[in-house]
């Protein structure tokens, strides 16, 4: 017909029908099955942990853990029905055309590669691939890659944690999503560790001077320890993350051991040279504030909101002691020069000397305007932090104030102490951080910690 070659058109047909079936096999075997751990938790955990976590549970249904995010909460509703994402909860709300009902609410809703995903995961069975249903969702999620900061900060924001290089040469100041890092003699910025978690709480300088541990997190959303090679321009890695925020790290004397403590009342002990958790110890009932090594290594202090300060063997994680004379929340912790006693420090406003063998007190400094805070000691020194704006230098041994350095306009909310060069630094509620000389007292540099601001601190 019209010259056209029907056994020519059918073959080439078949052809072409073998090809496309040949090449959508091909398509689908290609395709990887959505991962929940590598697709799916990195979404709940940024998008949905928040409302739906360990410390706030909207309608009573959490999303921190496989376990829990398929539990229904006041609802009833299954959350996830494997196969039908039109009868899972999760997947209806964040479909949702009401702005009131949609998932995540007060925010953006979800991109629709990342809706797309979801659904994929429930028509595929809604199969979890981790290691543990119980654990923290956070905790699985390896490739987490964080915001990145302002370049030029609009505003300071208040600093959380400090601490001194061992050779004193270099500041390193909690900042928004990084650590910045700061010449603490002349105020000026050294450099920038970015994309980190959005808040930083603890800081901690390895005693050799090569690694830089950063507790953080997300309120009610995530926590991290990483651990971030000194000189290097990477974001370092991750030893653990968790459902809320890591508060404290602290290196032991030899540099060989990491402690950590935070948001989940857990403190955790890691090798240094392997980086895997060792001890995982379960003992206080509230946050853990603040953590401290005595001088030999052999047991770490805690402070806690539980109310709390505990001894504990850092090899075995076994409690020797609980300190249970405080009436509030414990902030900060600190072993005397000679490793017998222990300084803590709450909102009860009373700094507290006790024995770490009996638990016995053994004195106490009080007559605080507000909470004492954090504690560091330095050669029979002990200095505070306060909500009142000031740092306070204590004689340890007598346990009198030697000086109360120029007060701040808000909280100070934490200090470090520089050993080689004999001077202490104080991060402020406004962003400021200031540095004396603890021998005279006298300003070394006062500076705002937030790269590009402008504005000039406060005259003193």
């Amino acid at each position: 017909m019209n010259g056209w070659n029907w056994r020519a058109f059918w073959q080439l047909t078949a052809w072409f029908c073998l090809a496309l079936c040949a090449f959508g096999a091909g398509a689908v075997e290609g395709v990887k099955p959505v991962s929940f751990i590598r697709d799916i938790a990195p979404v709940f955990v940024r998008q949905c942990q928040a409302c739906h976590g360990p410390e706030k549970a909207k309608g009573t249904y959490r999303i921190d853990s496989f376990e829990r995010l398929m539990k229904p909460g006041d609802s009833k509703d299954a959350p996830v029905s494997a196969g039908k994402p039109g009868e899972s909860a999760i997947y209806r709300l964040i479909t949702a055309k009401d702005e009131d009902d949609r998932m995540p609410q007060k925010a953006d809703p979800l991109p629709a590669a990342q809706v797309a995903l979801v659904r994929r995961w429930i028509e595929e069975g809604a199969k979890f691939d981790g290691p543990d249903v119980t654990a923290p969702l956070a905790s699985m999620v390896e490739d987490l890659e964080h915001t990145a900061p302002p370049e030029v900060y609009r505003q300071p924001v208040a600093v959380t944690a400090l601490a001194f290089s061992p050779d004193g040469g270099q500041l390193a100041v909690s900042g928004y999503h990084e650590v910045t890092l700061w010449d603490p003699a002349e105020g000026k910025l050294l450099g920038r560790i970015k994309k980190l978690a959005e808040r930083t709480t603890g800081l901690a300088y390895s005693p050799d001077g090569k690694w830089l541990a950063i507790a953080g997190g997300t309120p009610g959303t995530m926590g991290e320890v990483r651990l971030c090679e000194v000189g290097s321009t990477g974001v370092g890695k991750v030893l653990e993350r968790i459902g809320d925020v890591m508060l404290v790290v602290r290196f032991n004397p030899d540099g060989t051991r990491l402690a950590a403590g935070g948001a989940d009342n857990a403190i955790r002990i890691y090798d240094l040279k392997s980086g895997k958790r060792e001890l995982l110890i379960e003992q206080h009932a509230d946050w853990v504030t603040d953590l401290a090594f005595s001088p030999d290594g052999l047991r770490l202090a805690s402070a806690s909101r539980d109310k709390s300060a505990r001894i504990f063997d850092t090899k075995t994680g076994g409690m020797h002691a609980a300190f249970l004379a405080h009436e509030e929340p414990v902030f900060g912790v600190a072993w005397d020069a000679a490793g017998k006693n222990v300084f803590s420090a709450g909102r009860d406003r009373k700094i507290r000397e006790w024995n770490a063998s009996d638990v016995k007190p053994v004195g106490e400094i009080a007559g605080f305007a507000a909470e004492p805070f954090r504690l560091e000691t330095l050669d029979g020194m002990l200095f505070c932090s306060c909500a009142d704006g000031v740092v306070r230098q204590y004689s340890q041994e007598k346990r009198e104030l030697v000086r109360a350095y120029p007060k701040a306009p808000e909280w100070v909310y934490c200090v470090a102490v520089d050993a080689k060069n004999r001077r202490v630094a104080a991060g402020c509620y406004n962003g400021e951080v200031r540095v004396w000389d603890v021998e005279d007292g006298k300003p070394v540099s006062t500076f705002v910690a937030a790269p590009g601001y402008d504005a000039k601190p406060a005259a003193r």
